[in-house]
């Protein structure tokens, strides 16, 4: 499991960090400044990280046998601005104790 949560928390952070330079950046360029060009080629890039994200959480998920609300709830904490952060330290620790703890 530990090498679940390393790629797990690498694409969380991935994925928030270009969720917020996504919305911060690329869309008030696009819609306020008329310039498409940014947010035409990052939206794809943004979208194939989250797909990779939500693999690598429900990989975690299925190995830390979470249940399935609690999968469904980390997968879409990845689609809202500054959640992902906020999930992937709970995550962080509670898989961290579950490793310590033999499970």
């Amino acid at each position: 499991m530990s090498s679940a949560l390393k790629r797990y928390r690498v694409m969380a952070y991935i994925v928030g960090v270009m969720l917020l330079i996504l919305v911060l950046v690329a869309m008030p360029v696009r819609y306020i400044g008329g310039h498409p060009e940014f947010s035409e080629t990052f939206s794809p890039i943004h979208g194939a990280c989250y797909i990779a994200y939500l693999i690598v959480a429900f990989d975690l998920g299925m190995k830390a046998r979470w249940s399935k609300p609690r999968i469904v709830a980390v997968l879409l904490a990845g689609a809202v601005p500054f959640l992902s952060f906020v999930v992937e330290r709970r995550v962080t620790r509670d898989a961290e104790a579950a490793i310590r703890a033999g499970a």
